[in-house]
């Protein structure tokens, strides 16, 4: 793994596969989460799922977490080797005709979407973890908890404003990570490119929106 990771080139392979990976767990964490807006007992049992399967809790999430972890120092660690490899800055600075402001600025939202993880883990997991193994905090095998734990948590509007703000910044950085993801694994064909360019901009943008939606949907709907 050092040596994979001793190139640059090795390093974006391996920062392409761990964001392939947390692109695959962005559809499925939305499609349970979606279940909370269709059906209460749907993302109750989903939830007992997620959270009490062996499978997901000591093979899944370990891996996920190293995932997230992993994507995110190798991007800060890509980061600062391109700074010092281009030490000086350029006398006039012509780089927005040539990219984003997104592309220029991904270790920016970065930063900011890790923030944000830091928040969705005290919501969500450690709430979890304590309600599972610290006594006296209830039943942890009552199945019917989950639907009413995630719709209290958006019932204040700090909450949410900051959940979607977080989600519109997710959106941004996918605009480009998606793309460059394929492309760091040498997924450039004039046939098969823009095609991955059009899936990544639907996929940046129905993502966070369908997790703004669920946000909203609780908020509003609060009785």
């Amino acid at each position: 793994m050092a040596g994979f990771t001793g190139s640059t080139i090795g390093r974006k392979y391996a920062m392409a596969l761990s964001a392939m990976f947390l692109l695959i767990f962005l559809v499925m964490h939305l499609s349970v989460n979606m279940l909370s807006v269709f059906s209460e007992n749907a993302f109750n049992g989903a939830s007992y799922f997620m959270g009490y399967n062996p499978a997901v809790q000591f093979l899944m999430q370990p891996i996920l977490v190293f995932a997230v972890m992993f994507h995110f120092i190798m991007g800060f660690v890509l980061e600062i080797k391109n700074n010092k490899a281009r030490p000086v800055k350029y006398a006039v600075n012509g780089s927005a005709a040539n990219s984003t402001w997104m592309s220029r600025n991904m270790i920016i939202s970065g930063a900011v979407i890790l923030a944000f993880l830091g928040l969705h883990m005290y919501d969500f997991w450690l709430h979890e973890m304590n309600y599972k193994y610290v006594p006296g905090n209830g039943d942890p095998n009552d199945m019917t908890r989950f639907w009413g734990e995630l719709h209290h948590k958006f019932s204040e509007l700090w909450r949410v404003v900051l959940y979607v703000i977080s989600f519109i910044l997710l959106g941004l950085h996918l605009a480009h990570g998606f793309q460059s993801s394929f492309q760091s694994i040498g997924a450039r064909h004039p046939k098969y490119t823009p095609m991955i360019k059009t899936l990544g901009k639907w996929y940046s943008i129905l993502i966070p929106a369908g997790f703004i939606f669920i946000a909203l949907y609780h908020f509003l709907t609060q009785s």
